[in-house]
């Protein structure tokens, strides 16, 4: 069906979009803090639209629901975000420092 290829499809192209974002925002970000941030956020999100994508393609064929994907999306949404919290307080600890352009929370846009 057209339907479904065109519905799979465009989560995969979705989920690698956001990985692709996630990637460049990695690569463009000036401080650990941010690099951090980006691909936690952004790739998550892309590895959930090709999970999306993989349940609806191994659901549609007639073989049930796909549990695997299922898994793997809710250990991912789990621990993607306790490990960034765990690696940006390791980060603080041993003094990594922000960016001199990077805003601090609460901080005015001019100061």
């Amino acid at each position: 069906m057209l339907w479904q290829e065109a519905l799979i499809s465009f989560f995969v192209v979705l989920g690698g979009a956001f990985a692709l974002v996630g990637s460049i925002g990695l690569l463009r970000f000036p401080d650990f803090y941010l690099r951090l941030h980006a691909p936690t956020k952004a790739t998550t999100l892309g590895v959930g639209g090709v999970l999306v994508a993989s349940v609806l393609f191994f659901s549609l064929r007639g073989q049930g629901l796909s549990l695997h994907e299922l898994l793997v999306t809710f250990f991912l949404f789990i621990t993607a975000p306790v490990s960034a919290h765990l690696l940006a307080r390791a980060a603080r600890h041993c003094g990594v420092r922000m960016h001199p352009d990077t805003r601090k929370p609460g901080q005015p846009d001019g100061a």
